[in-house]
């Protein structure tokens, strides 16, 4: 049994471990793209089928830890000298320019409404102003109802004839005729 233990190989390395190797091993002044380090990878170790979607997984995971750099389609290690500086999501911010010297800046204010101050003596209330018109404010209230029901009262009989609801009917063309006048 001791003979056994002593002729296996050595376990693989972990993913990420093989990952870097590989990248190291190739050896790109541009770094690896993901073929070439699967082809890499599958050289050099036993890779079981259907690595690649392992590869993909591990390859985001590190760059998103900052472990390597994503740069036009290849990978690099993030402490390589060509690797290029990391940039965060968004525009960059615009350039700053230098102020010539001896111009002192003043102290920016801050944000938002200034507090009141606790010691400042109690403001009196604004006076209501009338408004110019006399009119009170909104919509005005409703009529009482006329006693009598509907055309009981003699108010509304003497207002004059009194005009069914609704749209007025067409008028006839046959109705209408033509009427000369002569001076």
């Amino acid at each position: 049994m001791a003979t056994e233990e002593v002729n296996k190989p050595p376990p693989p390395p972990s993913y990420p471990q093989m990952i870097i190797n590989a990248i190291e091993a190739l050896n790109e002044k541009n770094g690896s793209n993901k073929t070439s380090i699967c082809k890499y990878l599958e050289s050099k170790y036993d890779m079981p089928a259907g690595h690649t979607g392992l590869l993909s997984h591990y390859l985001y995971r590190m760059k998103e830890d900052g472990e390597l750099i994503f740069w036009k389609n290849n990978y690099m290690k993030a402490d390589d000298p060509n690797a290029p500086p990391r940039r965060g999501r968004g525009r960059p911010p615009k350039p700053k320019v230098p102020l010539p010297p001896g111009v002192v800046l003043s102290p920016s204010r801050p944000r938002g409404r200034p507090p009141k101050d606790p010691n400042a003596p109690p403001r009196s209330p604004k006076p209501k102003m009338p408004s110019g018109t006399g009119k009170p404010r909104g919509r005005p209230r409703k009529m009482a109802r006329p006693e009598g029901g509907i055309g009981g009262s003699s108010a509304t009989m003497m207002a004059g004839p009194v005009r069914p609801r609704g749209r007025p009917p067409k008028v006839n063309a046959s109705a209408l005729t033509e009427v000369s006048v002569e001076h």
